[in-house]
């Protein structure tokens, strides 16, 4: 089936045949038509397969045949990260050359002085995160009253993002009558009845089983201990034929320490994740794709914001707690029917979570392990056992110490003729032998208050003698002025 079969108009096809693409891939085969019939579309397919097409190129023949006034654009595209979004934008850049089509670009990180100024010119497609579409909404920037065509795409992240009240707060601004399209990789139950609320009558199109990947993706599993994987995964990175890879890890703080150790050990390697500024996050994309650098420590922000068609491996540093974020990271590999390899590293803590995955994509992934394992597993396991004798070692000194402090060594060392109390001139000399005597007479004398208390002597009081100072009068000035005082 060609592009041509699709019901697509000449001008997009020609911009389609300048991008280099020939066939249209199962999820764009199916829903370009429907979508161009004005149908609601409830679409699930795995990453990877062509999503971002199967509503750009539609859209683009449909709206190519009105303008938009200013504040009020024609349609809307919800993206849940900022590098999803500009994944769209770049689409609508490519594919509609010939069309007179205006877009902006709303997300968080860049200036709302020049967002502002494109929606004042008037916009046809506006992609938008939602926190920064809520922004400028309140500020009175954008009107939603004229938006035809709503997309909600990757909804099962916005739905792990938390995002989902900002979207039914979006939706509910939005003309009644209007063409929705819901999109996500996978559809867990929240996701369909998110989808019964804003579709009506829609048409489902899944083009391959919910959670699944991709059958040209390699999948292998390495056992290891925390402090095995960096050693792992330099081995994995040289005897692989890695051609670019993106690292995840689970935490924020970990992206930072990998990254350093890899350039430590001679590997070209860049950051990503959500706490970085949006321009440091585009410089390092943007050398990421150019192979200026060749691996890209991230967090599970770049699982679905990053669109390279040869990347040739995803390593999963740390195993993915939701199950349904194993299929979006190894998804980065194996895109447009191209091969890749996808390793995940396993501790004897992350079983759970394996056992999640593997009942999620109905199949065990393979056991893996590089040349080289078994070394790194017993020179791990040599450390280890000389981290221990060295810790015994510590334990035993430090007990010695302690038994001789209490058997009364140190108190009749201290004893000696020649530990005598030093003036307080000489205490900066040498303090650990000033301290070690005050110590050992403070211990005396407790020990001397101790067997005092211990013997029944009876508590004395002043007895028949009274101090002087408590038969003073008291000044009239210090009295309180009261009933009592002046019956005196």
């Amino acid at each position: 089936m060609s592009f041509a079969a699709t019901g697509l108009s000449e001008n997009v096809l020609n911009a389609i045949g300048e991008a280099g693409y020939t066939e249209p891939t199962p999820i764009q085969a199916q829903a370009i038509p429907v979508v161009l019939m004005g149908r609601d579309v409830l679409g699930c397919a795995q990453t990877g397969t062509g999503k971002t097409a199967s509503f750009t190129l539609p859209m683009i023949d449909i709206l190519d045949n009105g303008r938009a006034r200013a504040r009020m654009p024609r349609s809307l595209i919800l993206e849940p990260t900022r590098e999803l979004a500009t994944q769209v934008a770049d689409n609508f850049r490519i594919y509609g050359k010939t069309a007179k089509l205006n877009y902006a670009l709303l997300i968080g990180g860049e200036s709302f002085i020049d967002q502002e100024k494109a929606l004042d010119r008037g916009v046809d497609v506006l992609i938008a995160t939602p926190g920064r579409l809520i922004d400028l909404v309140e500020r009175g920037k954008v009107l939603m009253a004229d938006v035809r065509m709503l997309v909600i795409d990757e909804a099962d992240r916005m739905l792990d993002m938390g995002f989902i009240p900002d979207v039914e707060r979006i939706v509910s601004l939005l003309p009644t009558m209007r063409q929705t399209l819901f999109f996500s990789a996978t559809m867990p139950p929240e996701i369909k009845s998110l989808a019964d609320k804003f579709l009506m009558n829609p048409k489902e199109i899944t083009v391959s089983p919910p959670s699944s990947t991709a059958l040209t993706v390699f999948q292998g599993l390495i056992k290891v201990e925390q402090k095995q994987k960096r050693k792992m995964l330099r081995a994995l990175l040289t005897q692989e034929d890695v051609n670019n890879a993106i690292i995840f890890c689970n935490r924020k703080r970990d992206i930072g320490i990998l990254q350093r150790s890899l350039d430590r050990h001679g590997f070209k390697a860049g950051a990503l994740h959500g706490d970085m500024p949006q321009s440091k996050r585009t410089e390092t994309l943007e050398a990421f794709k150019k192979g200026e650098i060749s691996l890209l420590v991230a967090s599970d922000v770049a699982a679905r914001g990053i669109d390279i068609s040869d990347l040739s491996h995803v390593f999963n540093f740390d195993i993915p707690t939701h199950a349904e974020d194993y299929v979006h990271r190894i998804g980065r590999t194996g895109r447009a029917g191209r091969s890749g390899r996808a390793f995940t590293f396993c501790t004897s803590t992350d079983d759970k979570y394996l056992q999640a995955i593997e009942k999620l994509i109905e199949k065990p992934i393979e056991p893996f392990q590089p040349e080289g394992y078994e070394d790194i597993i017993k020179d791990d396991r040599r450390e280890k056992a000389s981290a221990r004798r060295k810790t015994a070692g510590r334990e035993e000194k430090t007990s010695t110490r302690r038994s001789r402090r209490w058997s009364g060594e140190e108190e009749s060392a201290a004893s000696e003729p020649s530990a005598q109390p030093y003036a307080p001139e000489d205490y900066g000399k040498e303090p650990q032998r000033a301290n070690a005597v005050n110590r050992n007479r403070d211990r005396r004398n407790r020990d001397r208050r101790s067997e005092r208390y211990e013997e029944d002597v009876p508590v004395k009081g002043l007895g028949d003698h009274c101090p002087a100072f408590l038969l003073r009068p008291i000044p009239q000035s210090l009295r309180k002025s009261s009933s009592r005082d002046k019956n005196l």
